[in-house]
């Protein structure tokens, strides 16, 4: 099954999108001298008592150069028995190394480094840096853009090192192989007219993770719907859930909602 998904990774299909995603990022950075700011709020269940827990990531995107960019993230949860509270926070980098663009299309690829830190204590074997383990992630994304389709891959090494004030991270599960495979379709408008239209894409994502401490993996299946209103206004809804779910954590599915407002030569 490893072999398969990662076989998967690196034979997508050219198909003929708005290059944003709601689960993952792509190759292609935020425009020069740009400014974002973003608001994720995470509803989950949690799987040992059918309880809720919910994540909040306000967050600032910074956009360098058209190579490099920026996040800068914070992390507020709660959960049954823990009340809402600041957990830590990450810094995120993404390097774009090569482009090939052509009209109607491109491919693009990218080079990013992640580092987290958090407080709370380590309830399961999978590694997630966003909201549950400090550590350190590093990775490369792939995107292909074809007229309305935007087809995207990324596969990184996870390291998780000792949340802060916690129990340090398992020997077992303190290295890990992620993976995401990544389509969103540009619905409306049909024909540009202005860059005042309001946008409506559709995205399936399919995120993964396999532990190289004990082998097991999880593979989540993430549709999702997104509108853009006047190039600037970003709304995503999506909901996320497990198809193959070996690697045991705390909450395995539940409802994302984010906002985002992006300002463009802001300097």
């Amino acid at each position: 099954m490893r072999l398969i998904i990662i076989l998967f990774l690196f034979i997508i299909p050219v198909a003929k999108a708005q290059e944003l995603f709601t689960y993952s990022e792509p190759a292609s950075n935020m425009p020069s001298r740009s400014l974002g700011i973003r608001a994720t709020q995470l509803y989950q269940q949690q799987v040992s008592d059918n309880g809720n827990w919910y994540l909040l990531e306000p967050e600032l995107m910074i956009g360098f150069s058209p190579k490099l960019m920026a996040h800068l993230k914070g992390f507020v949860s709660s959960s049954e028995g823990m009340p809402l509270g600041v957990r830590g926070g990450s810094v995120y980098f993404k390097y774009r190394f090569y482009s090939a663009d052509e009209i109607h299309s491109h491919f693009r690829m990218a080079a990013y480094g992640m580092a987290a830190t958090n407080n709370l204590p380590v309830m399961q074997e999978a590694i997630d840096l966003s909201g549950m383990n400090s550590g350190l992630e590093a990775g490369v994304i792939a995107t292909r853009l074809i007229n309305k389709l935007a087809l995207s891959t990324s596969v990184s090494m996870i390291r998780a090192i000792t949340n802060s004030g916690k129990q340090p991270a398992s020997l077992e599960n303190r290295d890990a192989f992620a993976f995401s495979v990544s389509a969103g379709k540009l619905m409306l408008p049909k024909v540009y007219n202005s860059y005042e239209q309001t946008n409506l894409n559709l995205m399936l994502e399919m995120p993964g993770q396999v532990s190289l401490g004990n082998g097991k993996m999880y593979l989540d299946l993430a549709p999702s719907i997104q509108l853009i209103f006047f190039s600037q206004l970003r709304v995503d809804a999506g909901y996320r859930f497990p198809v193959v779910n070996k690697l045991q954590r705390m909450a395995d599915r539940g409802f994302l909602l984010r906002l985002e407002y992006n300002m463009f030569s802001v300097w």
